[in-house]
């Protein structure tokens, strides 16, 4: 049996943050009752990178609004970050079987050590717009607000899938989207908050 062709990332722009997943056509059924077990230990590390992060974001501000430049060893950081968090999320909601990798690669480039997920980012190192920087704290919260409404919303639907998956071993595919969508507009808004791009997302779920 061969896998269903690779979810493509939709058109968003040319957002500088995306997100693509290659689900398999099927996993087993079982696995809906242990992934997010089995993805402790890389919550245990998301919880170090998301400290690290948020020490690396503040910082950040700091050396836009007073130089209008950000470190490149900077965005690396965030990048690595936001790269190892959704490869992780797909697990943790059995849409795979592959366990994601203990990976640390510092680029904005994605190297390829996971397979199934690719996560590529455009940091803007230089010419930055220092005013929008200066206020991104204000300028996210209605980004905000709608990724609070769209994750409850995304339960709802993993809650779905989860018997889904535990009876027939298939996500169903419409499901299946609405959740990576969700992924990819928390990418989106995660690259903006953490000051890697001025681009403001769109509100688009795709």
């Amino acid at each position: 049996m061969t896998d269903t062709p690779a979810v493509v990332e939709p058109s968003n722009g040319g957002y500088p943050a995306t997100f693509t997943f290659d689900p398999p056509e099927k996993v087993a059924n079982w696995r809906p009752l242990v992934n997010w077990l089995l993805a402790i230990p890389h919550y245990a590390v998301l919880y170090a990178l998301r400290i690290l992060g948020e020490v690396i974001a503040v910082i950040s501000w700091f050396a836009i609004v007073f130089t209008g430049k950000l470190p490149e060893s900077f965005a690396n950081i965030q990048s690595m970050w936001m790269r190892y968090e959704l490869r992780v999320y797909p697990f943790a909601a059995f849409m795979r079987e592959e366990y994601p990798p203990f990976a640390f690669t510092m680029s904005p480039s994605d190297h390829g050590e996971d397979a199934r997920s690719t996560v590529e980012f455009r940091p803007e190192l230089t010419d930055r717009n220092r005013l929008t920087v200066g206020f991104r704290l204000i300028l996210v919260i209605p980004h905000v607000i709608v990724l609070v409404l769209l994750g409850i919303a995304a339960a709802v639907v993993a809650l779905i899938g989860f018997f889904a998956v535990l009876f027939t071993g298939r996500w169903p595919t419409g499901l299946r989207d609405f959740v990576l969508n969700v992924y990819r507009w928390y990418l989106r808004v995660q690259t903006y908050f953490l000051l890697l791009t001025d681009e403001y997302p769109p509100f688009q779920l795709s």
